[in-house]
Formats: C-alpha cells, structure tokens, sequence
C-alpha cells in the first residue's frame, strides 16, 4: 500500500483500517502489530502512530468502520425488499456476503467479544449488535401485524436467532476455511428460520 504515503488525515485513517482488515483475513487478529500495519502501508511506527494513539484506538476505528459498513449494507439490501419477510431475507444475504467480503472482520469481532476487558471496541461489537437487534425486531414487528410473521413470536427471541444463526455459519465458514461453504448453506438455512416465523401452517 504505497500509496499511504502522503495522505491526508482522514484517508491515511481510512487506509490503516482497510489495511487491518485485509491483514485480519490473513493473520490471526492477536498477532497483528503495530510494525505489522505500518509495514503494509510503507510507513514507520512513528508516522501510523500520529494518527492513532494507541493499537487500541486502530482497533476501535475498524469496530466503527464494521458498524457502519454492515449496518450501510443491510439498509440498502432491505431497501429494495418488497415486504418484512423479503427484507429479513434480503439482510441475511448481505450480512452473509459482507463476512464473504472481509473474512478478517468476524475473527476480529469474536476476539474482541472474547476479551474480559470492557475495551473501546468491545463496546463498539456490542452497539452494532444492539443496532442490528433493533432493526431486526421492527421488522419482524411489521411482519407480525401485516399477518407474515406468526405474532406468537417473540421478535427479540427471533431477532436473537436470526444473529445467531449467521454467526454459526461464519463459525464452521472459518473452522473449515471454506467461504463458499457458508454462501451455499446460507439459503437452505435461512429457509429453515423462515418456517419458524411463520409457524405451524
């Protein structure tokens, strides 16, 4: 990544957290230095570091980027959906072909989760998985009043399954090491999720 030379601030911010996140795909996230990063980029310690103050503040700024990607990626994937089941559908397909995209940002997240300090980025996991609850559970909501979705369903029991059921796929995706694994099961399982929310017929 020569091109880090010379950068302004904020895309010199950008690049060091493309950059971690592409070596997150390569590398277990907890071996990745400082020396690491700015190896990639071209840069010294010195120069990555006039910009971030510490490695943790690098790893809370790729926690943001995660939030504000994935969440960027599931509204606009719901968008063009035509009914609450078709956006929870069209969600769980962009959430799957995001982790696809960035294989390095699950790895981060479940090691950051795994933490027993209450980090920066910790809490930035745990904002994204509040916003993506609550967005799951408004539309499971509006499935349940247009008749969809079964209204004996506990949207946050549901809203907790449907998150869960990715993450299992990534798991056994990255236990594996074979992405396509989980973009093939993906649509069989969400199958399967969508016969629970309608209930029995």
């Amino acid at each position: 990544m020569s091109r880090s030379h010379h950068l302004p601030a904020e895309e010199r911010k950008a690049v060091t957290v493309e950059t971690v996140v592409q070596l997150a795909g390569e590398h277990d996230p907890a071996e990745i230095t400082t020396a690491a990063i700015a190896s990639r980029m071209n840069l010294t310690q010195g120069a990555l570091f006039r910009h971030f103050p510490s490695k943790e503040a690098i790893w809370t700024a790729v926690m943001e980027w995660v939030t504000d990607r994935l969440l960027a990626r599931l509204e606009s994937a719901a968008s063009s959906a035509a009914s609450p089941v078709g956006e929870l559908e069209a969600m769980f397909s962009a959430h799957i072909g995001f982790v696809a995209a960035h294989p390095g940002v699950p790895r981060m997240m479940f090691g950051e989760l795994q933490r027993s300090a209450d980090t920066a980025a910790k809490r930035m996991v745990r904002l994204l998985i509040d916003r993506y609850g609550e967005r799951l559970r408004d539309t499971i909501a509006r499935g349940q009043a247009i008749g969809e979705i079964d209204s004996a369903v506990d949207s946050r029991v549901a809203a907790t399954l449907f998150i869960g059921t990715i993450q299992g796929l990534v798991m056994q995706s990255l236990l594996a090491n074979d992405v396509r694994r989980m973009e093939e099961d993906a649509p069989k399982v969400f199958a399967i999720y969508l016969r629970g929310l309608r209930g029995a017929p």
